[in-house]
């Protein structure tokens, strides 16, 4: 009776393995396999968009070759507009690519986890085998069987059992390293999706702006060379439009003159080395990423909006509970940036962005202590001299001490890497620092 137990407990243990192993590859091959066709089709249209937009930017570079006249400048606009626009419909793309991954990922987690509850019921089988077996006695053993040969089969296949439920239990715990990783990589696609949500609402944005400046020439010229020509030399009434402009600091309830923003930040500038026209030029392309500034976490906010629910829990936490603490805010009631959301209204990534600058709690705490050094007193994200002078010294440590380190320095302010899928954060930082350059300049004479 025993040596049966013992053999149907060994069967029993093959037919585990053989299940592990097909639920491994099944795993690997279900839901990529239906991704791949949809894949590869995304990416060729991203290299056919990547291609039409090669062809739109050089058309620009012609055009903005070309003398200075009305007809050419509506020329670069709608030029302008329909590169925007290819890159829209670019960026969209990756969004749905991103998608079809965490699909992907989150497919393999639950197939893993169902794959380990299966291997952890199946071994409380065997185990329980086992215990009925060591109720016995070696001598009651012995008595029961009818040769030693019968006895030592069956010490052999208790061995085996013992083995094969140390391999399960090993391949349980490679299972779940493996289930780690998915989760990994799930955080990291979901943040990645993030970054494309807020480049797309960036060029949307730039879209919006392109079309408006477009009509707005027109009526201002009413089509005529002339009235452009003449628009262009008023410069003194430029310099008077740059000095009264808003600069609306992103839903905190603080509204400066531009005029005001360039003594900040050159203020910031002499403190960091990073050009102020630089600086804000990443601060107004934060602003606009801002829509969903301070949304978060106030006064009456449902839980869901709470700072437990959207920052990240192992990052971001309990560094905004020592950042509050020291400035004598409660964290419960305290506005910081919402999540992005994506059409169907899951989160994407995390939110809980501070003040300003949009740092997030785990950043500021590397930056605190210097700002504290250099103002004398304990440094406030949401006070706008301190979120400029902590942004300037963010950027200086990405590379931004010199003008040919500031495209990087931005990227990074923006992703924490130079990825180039985010190329169009960078690349609208530095046009933006180009025109305050040439405001600041006016601003000067």
């Amino acid at each position: 009776m025993l040596v049966r137990n013992v053999k149907m407990a060994v069967v029993s243990f093959c037919m585990i393995s053989l299940f592990a192993a097909q639920a491994g590859v099944f795993a690997e091959t279900s839901v990529s396999g239906q991704l791949q066709e949809q894949k590869t089709e995304l990416e060729q249209q991203l290299a056919d968009i990547e291609k039409q937009i090669a062809d739109f930017e050089r058309q620009l570079t012609g055009i903005q070759s070309e003398k200075n006249t009305l007809a050419n400048k509506i020329k670069q606009l709608k030029t302008q507009s329909a590169a925007l626009a290819l890159k829209i419909k670019q960026t969209a793309i990756e969004i749905e690519k991103t998608a079809g991954e965490i699909r992907q990922t989150q497919s393999a987690i639950d197939q893993n986890n169902e794959k380990i509850a299966s291997l952890k019921d199946k071994i409380g089988s065997l185990i329980r085998m086992l215990y009925e077996q060591d109720r016995r006695s070696l001598v009651d053993a012995v008595l029961s069987e009818a040769s030693f040969s019968g006895m030592y089969t069956e010490l052999r296949n208790v061995q085996k059992l013992n083995q094969g439920l140390a391999d399960i239990l090993g391949q349980i715990q490679l299972q779940t390293v493996i289930l780690e990783g998915n989760r990994s990589e799930l955080a990291d696609k979901k943040e990645e999706q993030q970054s494309f949500a807020a480049i797309i609402a960036l060029q949307n944005q730039k879209l919006a702006r392109s079309i408006t400046d477009q009509n707005a020439l027109l009526a201002q010229t009413k089509g005529k060379e002339s009235n452009y020509q003449a628009a262009l030399k008023d410069t003194k009434k430029k310099a008077m439009e740059i000095r009264g402009r808003i600069y609306d600091l992103f839903n905190v309830g603080k509204q400066i003159t531009f005029g005001e923003a360039v003594q900040i930040a050159e203020w910031a500038s002499s403190q960091s080395g990073v050009r102020a026209a630089f600086l804000l030029a990443v601060l107004t392309q934060e602003s606009n990423l801002g829509k969903n500034v301070g949304t978060c976490n106030r006064p009456g906010d449902p839980a869901s909006k709470g700072w437990r629910v959207i920052m990240k829990p192992t990052r971001d936490q309990e560094p905004f509970k020592v950042i509050t603490k020291e400035l004598g805010l409660n964290p419960d009631v305290t506005p910081v940036s919402c999540p992005m959301r994506d059409s169907a209204g899951n989160q994407m990534g995390w939110g809980g962005a501070m003040g300003p600058a949009q740092f997030i709690p785990s950043t500021w705490m590397g930056f605190k202590d210097k700002v504290t050094a250099l103002t004398g007193k304990p440094a406030d994200p949401w006070d706008i001299r301190d979120a400029f002078l902590a942004a300037a010294l963010k950027l200086k440590s990405g590379g931004a001490g010199t003008q040919s380190g500031e495209w990087a320095a931005a990227m990074r302010y923006f992703s924490g890497s130079t990825n180039l899928k985010y190329r169009f954060y960078g690349d609208n930082v530095a046009l933006l620092a180009a025109q305050y350059q040439n405001d600041i300049d006016d601003l000067n004479k």
